[in-house]
């Protein structure tokens, strides 16, 4: 059945290409780049992709393939680089590759509250998505993406629906088969009507992979290990630029160059040896060096002085922490410890230890493939055994704390070869949930060793215990701030508004009184008092009625006034 189904697969392919090459290229070569045009003829997963994005369906597939090739030439997707995106762009830090989900999908993030519509600055931000898209699609071809919309503290400016159809079509006819999923985090409700409408641009098909969250429900997709503070996370990555973020895990460079151009098959003992035998004698140094520091030599002989130095070297090559996977055991569990450049040796050792009745493959991979040399990067282990893998920085690079290193483990059949074309070909073939995966973080201590590998165990593991703690409850206090300031800065927002709602009112209740109530009508009598004549008015001077009266007034009583 497999083999029918791959068969059939086969012959669209097949067909897919020759129709076009004969009714799209001929007709239409200006139009389209020739490098997209030989790589669909010879790439079968990148025409498969479109395949399944339109159910096999030959015609509808060439009329994406058709739209999305000539996308391509007008963004010049092919010669994207770093130096294509302005450099405020980068700068911001509003779209970047960084982390994976639950899935091991790899995270493209999109903080939506550095976006300001602006149409001036739209095609830039356009090639800005096209360039992280194609630089992991080079990279990791088949593999998809999940997209994390972060529209916390978003405000109405940072709508651009001509924006997010754009993203939307990325996926949809551009990259297709590439999308994981889209997670919308703490949408504010005053969107929701825009997303209605994302929801008919990705079509039925497509809208189950919305997937809309908040601080808990995130969780279910991303672990903390990679969601930021604000989202109840643990991830100490800030956004920087330079240099372009970029943990996207690669093979590293083994220590007498690239692991493809080494015969591992013959010189993995030598290897592991070279390893051991050049950390003992650095070990061996160091620890001299701390042991005068620490006057540990004044009462002791030469004799003890060196048992003393060989006991705390095999004390550090003895797991201080140790992840116990399924298939091996790993040490250090979660950091891998380098010295400052000041001091002279930066080089670490990671430790595999084989817990099962097989032979277990294992490689090694780093977000900076160009900065390290790993002894050896990809090898296997025997059952019960135990391998010495040297890492060290070379070329000058500096060690970053941004840096990580992936160890990924697979089990293999006893009767299995373990030659490098061998490897290569099982790494190829093994089913992406055999492989058991685990993530270090690296580390960099003033010495070239941390002080507290030179004490028991105990004080080491309290010691991190201790840092970690420390590290949590910052995080947690940060966050707490973040909370105080979002309720004082709502409080202000509501102060002022409330204020406003009463000076309005005000003048509302004012208006009314003064358009609406009667006015009273005043009246004001002026009389002569010698003639029995006078005039009555109203207020405002509305009626003006003059009067008479039979019997004329009485002449005033004070004798100032009698002349009148």
């Amino acid at each position: 059945m497999a083999e029918c189904h791959a068969q059939n697969k086969a012959k669209l392919i097949s067909e897919t290409r020759r129709r076009f090459e004969a009714e799209y290229v001929t007709d239409k070569s200006d139009k389209y780049d020739p490098r997209d045009v030989e790589r669909l003829q010879q790439d079968d997963n990148w025409v498969e992709s479109y395949l399944c994005w339109r159910h096999d369906v030959v015609d509808e597939t060439l009329k994406m393939i058709d739209e999305s090739f000539q996308w391509r030439k007008e963004m010049a997707v092919n010669d994207l680089t770093e130096a294509s995106i302005p450099k405020w762009l980068l700068e911001i830090g509003g779209i970047y590759l960084h982390g994976y989900d639950k899935e091991g999908n790899k995270l493209l993030w999109i903080r939506v509250k550095y976006h300001v519509k602006d149409h001036k600055t739209i095609l830039d931000k356009k090639k800005l998505i096209a360039f992280w898209l194609e630089r992991y699609a080079k990279r990791e071809n088949g593999k998809p993406i999940t997209v994390m919309f972060d529209l916390s503290e978003t405000g109405i400016n940072s709508i651009d629906m001509d924006f997010v159809r754009f993203i939307i079509n990325c996926f949809k006819v551009y990259y297709p088969k590439y999308l994981s999923k889209i997670v919308i985090f703490d949408m504010p409700w005053i969107m929701n009507a825009a997303f209605k409408i994302v929801k008919s641009w990705l079509g039925p098909e497509a809208v189950s992979l919305l997937k809309f969250t908040n601080k808990h429900e995130v969780q279910d997709y991303v672990s903390v290990e990679y969601l930021p503070p604000h989202m109840g996370g643990t991830d100490p990555f800030k956004y920087s630029y330079p240099p372009l973020v970029d943990d996207d895990f690669q093979t590293p460079l083994c220590e007498n160059g690239p692991i493809a151009s080494e015969d591992e098959a013959s010189s993995k003992e030598d290897t592991e040896s070279d390893g051991k035998e050049i950390l003992e004698a650095i070990f061996n140094e160091e620890q001299i060096a701390i042991l005068k520091k620490i006057n540990l030599t004044e009462s002791t002989s030469k004799a003890e002085e060196n048992e003393k130095v060989d006991s705390k070297t095999k004390a550090f090559k003895k797991p201080l922490s140790v992840f116990k996977g399924p298939l091996l055991h790993i040490s250090p569990a979660e950091e891998l410890y380098f010295g400052s450049a000041e001091s002279g040796e930066k080089k670490t050792l990671i430790v595999l230890t084989n817990v099962t009745k097989n032979i277990v493959a294992f490689k090694v991979r780093t977000t900076a493939p160009e900065k390290y040399r790993v002894k050896p990067s990809n090898s296997s282990c025997d059952p019960g055994a135990s391998i010495d893998i040297v890492v060290s920085p070379h070329g000058g690079f500096a060690v970053s704390a941004q840096d990580r290193f992936l160890i990924m483990a697979a089990e293999m059949e006893q009767t299995s070869s373990t030659g490098p074309a061998e490897l290569a070909q099982f790494w190829k073939e093994v089913p992406r949930n055999k492989v058991m995966e685990h993530r270090l973080r690296c580390h960099i201590v003033e010495s070239s060793k941390p002080t507290s590998l030179t004490l028991k165990d105990g004080a080491f593991n309290m010691s991190d215990k201790t840092s970690e703690d420390m590290c949590l409850q910052l995080n947690r206090l940060l966050e707490s701030n973040r909370k105080l300031e979002d309720q004082v800065q709502r409080c202000i927002w509501f102060q002022q508004l409330l204020l406003s709602l009463t000076v309005l009112l005000l003048a509302f209740v004012i208006s009314f009184f003064y358009l609406f109530l009667p006015t009273p009508d005043v009246k004001m009598t002026a009389v002569h008092p010698k003639l029995s004549i006078g005039v009555t008015v109203t207020a405002g001077g509305s009626m003006v009625k003059p009067f008479t009266r039979a019997t004329p007034f009485p002449s005033p009583p004070h004798p100032f006034l009698s002349g009148y």
